[in-house]
């Protein structure tokens, strides 16, 4: 693991806070001390108030007690498992936002976190910036979703898809999409100017591992930036060797 960001890179960027100027809180959950005094100083470092816990249960008490603004919840604890600590989170109607720690070849972890109502995860070992970025993201998408008026739009530049009649228009010309585009647009869309691996797409996208076949992904771009960008300023970019991002055209 990396360490954090240079104080100039730090300094060079506003810290994440509430609107009343109150710090982010996040929870750190895992039986690693090494990894969570870790974490807990780079979460710190970004003026963010922090607590750990080390097993299930305890997580569970500071998340009603703290409110956290973000979880970093490993998958495998002590006790109750990561995905047992996220169901009791959900059923005690806490939207917080859940970013999962799993161990690198486990494929089925990360797909059972993410349709269980994770957010987004990183396999360790992780670098400690790449895990605040994601974080970041995570807790500035849960700010915007949770000051919005439930408009079911999503929109980005001159695109917008309508979650509730699955609808999709760019520059005002309707789009018809298959069901698997609209999903996979979606998922676009909820990352604006975010580079999205093959993995990750067909984690989210397709809920299941296609054993190593991310053609089917590449298909799908394909399929969408016909619809989308076709005498069109390109909005779908392919980032070589990492990725996709969606971004509204220049």
């Amino acid at each position: 693991m990396t360490r954090p960001a240079s104080e100039a890179a730090q300094q060079s960027r506003p810290r994440l806070k509430h609107p009343d100027g109150s710090p982010i809180r996040v929870l750190v959950v895992d039986d690693e001390p090494t990894l969570t005094d870790l974490l807990q100083m780079a979460l710190r470092y970004e003026g963010w108030e922090v607590k750990t816990a080390a097993d299930g249960r305890r997580a569970l008490a500071l998340a009603r007690e703290f409110r956290p603004d973000a979880i970093v919840l490993d998958m495998m604890l002590p006790d109750i498992d990561g995905m047992q600590v996220l169901s009791r989170v959900r059923q005690d109607g806490q939207q917080t936002a859940v970013l999962f720690l799993t161990a690198k070849d486990s494929l089925e972890d990360r797909i059972n976190g993410l349709t269980a109502g994770g957010d987004d995860y990183v396999t360790k070992p992780f670098s400690l910036e790449e895990l605040v970025a994601r974080l970041r993201g995570l807790i500035r998408r849960s700010m915007l979703t949770a000051n919005e008026e439930e408009d079911p739009r999503l929109v980005v530049g001159d695109l917008v898809l309508d979650e509730d009649s699955h609808e999709v228009s760019r520059g005002g010309e309707q789009i018809d999409l298959t069901a698997t585009e609209f999903e996979l647009l979606r998922y676009l869309m909820r990352n604006p100017r975010r580079v999205l691996s093959k993995t990750q797409i067909l984690d989210r996208v397709w809920n299941y591992d296609f054993g190593g076949k991310s053609s089917v992904v590449e298909i799908y771009i394909s399929y969408l930036r016909r619809k989308l960008d076709a005498g069109r300023t390109p909005m779908i970019h392919t980032v070589r060797g990492a990725g996709y991002m969606l971004k509204a055209a220049e």
